[in-house]
């Protein structure tokens, strides 16, 4: 177990070392049973967390804020809109000053090409640690969550499981690109053969896509890239299937809109399903644009573990703010 991160930052997957991230899941667990069981775990009484957005929120906002009073804290929803970020403090001010003001600063910022860039700089001057609850380019946080989740519900040898993190078309907006780059980060360093699955014009990041490579060779599991839904599903363990807009193809609303409408054959479906494994699970971050971009039969049924997989967010999310804000 690793016990170095009291002060640490959280903004990319990769920040924190693979033992690190498995001290995380141990405390996860920990805090989990804690609360079923009714324990007292207030570790970071007294201490306050700042959470700015700059991006809407159901389920950040809500495991955050549960999450760090269930700690014995107090957390703090600061709504940029709502702040003097629109008339002129910078990334350097907020750190400067919000670090001295709180004991932690969260921070959901995913413009394309911003906000990644926004929550380091502001981390740069922060004297307290900063936590990425969503840029343009990680989600680790979700990640985190969603690897709990496997892992109870694939066991924690994941060696050889297949991970399919697949595009799924929705109607509602282009989608940020950071969850399926955080999971193909984060997977393959627990042992996971990964197959990321998109129609032309919806590539990641290059650079997370060599990165994500190379963590698959350095674990010797691993990573394709497919073109094909159905390909990408047959004997899969694990269907992580969702949307995000083709930011690395079009900017435009207009034509990326255009580009997500042509695919709309790209949905989770049983018979697609039926591809997968038999005790194949069903994950999304939601929220999920419902017999869109997946059927209610799926979201629904017995293969789905999306609610747990939400709420894993709230004890992932506690962990480190207990590990890092103590």
């Amino acid at each position: 177990m690793q016990t170095n991160l009291r002060g640490r930052d959280l903004i990319g997957d990769l920040d924190f070392s693979k033992e690190e991230v498995e001290t995380v899941l141990d405390v996860a667990f920990d805090l989990k049973r804690k609360r079923a069981l009714g324990e007292p775990h207030a570790y970071l009484r007294d201490k306050v967390l700042a959470m700015l957005f700059f991006f809407s929120s159901t389920r950040t906002r809500g495991s955050f804020e549960a999450g760090i009073a269930q700690l014995g804290g107090h957390g703090a929803f600061i709504e940029s809109n709502t702040t003097q970020i629109k008339h002129g403090d910078t990334a350097k001010e907020i750190g400067e000053i919000y670090g001295r003001y709180f004991d932690g600063l969260a921070i959901r910022h995913c413009d394309w090409q911003v906000g990644n860039q926004y929550i380091n700089e502001v981390a740069k001057y922060s004297r307290s640690p900063v936590l990425n609850m969503q840029c343009d380019i990680y989600h680790p946080f979700q990640c985190l969550a969603d690897l709990m989740t496997i892992i109870e519900k694939k066991g924690r040898d994941l060696r050889r499981k297949r991970i399919v993190v697949s595009w799924a078309y929705a109607a509602s907006y282009l989608k940020p690109i950071s969850v399926p780059q955080s999971l193909i980060l984060q997977m393959p360093r627990f042992g996971m053969d990964v197959v990321l699955a998109y129609p032309k014009g919806f590539e990641l990041m290059p650079e997370i896509e060599a990165e994500a490579a190379a963590q698959a060779r350095k674990f010797g599991v691993g990573f394709d890239i497919v073109h094909d839904m159905d390909e990408a599903f047959r004997d899969a363990d694990v269907i992580y299937a969702k949307s995000w807009g083709p930011l690395l193809t079009t900017t435009d609303p207009v034509e990326g809109k255009r580009l997500q409408d042509a695919n709309q054959s790209w949905i989770t479906d049983a018979r697609r399903m039926a591809l997968a494994k038999p005790d194949a699970i069903y994950m999304h971050p939601l929220p999920a644009d419902r017999d869109i971009e997946v059927t209610s039969e799926v979201m629904d049924g017995p293969n789905s573990v999306v609610y747990d997989q939400a709420e894993n967010r709230l004890h992932a999310q506690k962990a480190v703010m207990a590990l890092t804000m103590c």
